[in-house]
């Protein structure tokens, strides 16, 4: 019944959404709309939804599974390090193949992001403080370092103003023809699902789950692969999203429990009405102009964290 009840709200949202932006195309004409209207929905605001829904599936399903891998409430691909590496992927594309096209950004950005979740892990596994809050702090400090030297190769070869736009999540220029990348999560998702069982497993520790048969290593990198590859195609469109895969994992587990095969679809929709509402809110709130929607995920997503965080702390 829940379930239904969100996608019912998912599919209401997704299509209020068609209707909010610069361009006033009002609800109740939908059976009058003129040329032009039509062209800015088809061309615009339907692949601006539809990469809107991928985006906030993905991010949330990369966030639980990482929580799950790395046994931390409050690390994600915000919190980790995986972000920053996506960026200073693209950049280091853009150094070496200036003229390469989004191929060589995906591949580089991808490596870079699959090798700083590796390396994060590792870092996190040598830390004897295993504190709910200490962890996520390393990988913050860990993703300012790759952030670090990535400003500065931007600077060095004048790039600073590229690296502005991988830095806030922007919908914007989201246009048919110029998103399709996204569709790569797609597939990622529903291996999500057919490998949540053993994520689950994994989150009971590496010594639980090797003794119920389960190779710990083999199904960390593969969850690794999966939040690798959708946070490389989610930077890649619309740059980045905090806070995403951070707080829905947190609330669903609130209210649903850890078991992976249960929570996922909530998850999913969950973390897709949350992004619908912040990106609706980024249209309407100083219409006609547009906030970035990473600005208004930060803000809302900010607030929640520290609930969260005050909300840990006091039953830790």
């Amino acid at each position: 019944m829940i379930r239904i009840l969100l996608v019912l709200i998912v599919l209401i949202l997704s299509f209020i959404s068609v209707f909010v932006g610069v361009k006033d195309i009002s609800i109740w004409n939908i059976g009058q709309l003129d040329s032009d209207e039509l062209l800015v929905i088809f061309v615009s605001r339907i692949p601006r939804m539809i990469a809107v829904l991928i985006a906030g599936v993905g991010m949330s399903i990369s966030g639980l599974i990482v929580q799950q891998i790395s046994l931390n409430k409050f690390v994600s691909p915000t919190t980790m390090g995986t972000l920053d590496a996506c960026k200073m992927g693209i950049l280091f594309s853009i150094l070496l193949f200036p003229s390469g096209g989004i191929i060589y950004k995906m591949i580089f950005s991808f490596t870079i992001a699959l090798l700083a979740s590796v390396v994060f892990l590792k870092i996190a596994s040598k830390i004897k403080m295993r504190n709910i809050i200490f962890v996520p702090l390393v990988g913050i400090v860990f993703g300012n370092i790759l952030s670090a030297i990535s400003t500065f190769f931007a600077f060095k070869y004048n790039l600073v103003q590229n690296m502005e736009g991988w830095l806030i999540g922007d919908f914007s220029a989201i246009l048919k023809g110029n998103y399709e990348i996204l569709y790569l999560g797609v597939p990622i998702v529903l291996l999500s699902y057919l490998y949540a069982n053993k994520f689950t497993i994994i989150g009971l520790g590496e010594d639980a789950a090797s003794s119920l048969g389960l190779d710990y290593k083999k199904i960390t990198y593969l969850g690794l692969f999966f939040v690798a590859i959708t946070s490389t195609v989610v930077v890649l469109t619309a740059g980045v999203i905090p806070f995403l895969g951070l707080i829905i994992p947190n609330i669903v587990s609130l209210m649903f429990g850890d078991n992976l095969k249960k929570t996922i679809s909530y998850t999913a929709l969950i973390g897709a009405i949350f992004l619908l509402i912040c990106d609706i809110i980024s249209r309407l709130v100083i219409a006609p102009y547009e906030i970035p929607i990473g600005l208004t995920v930060s803000i809302i997503g900010g607030i929640i964290f520290l609930v969260l965080i005050f909300k840990k702390t006091r039953n830790v």
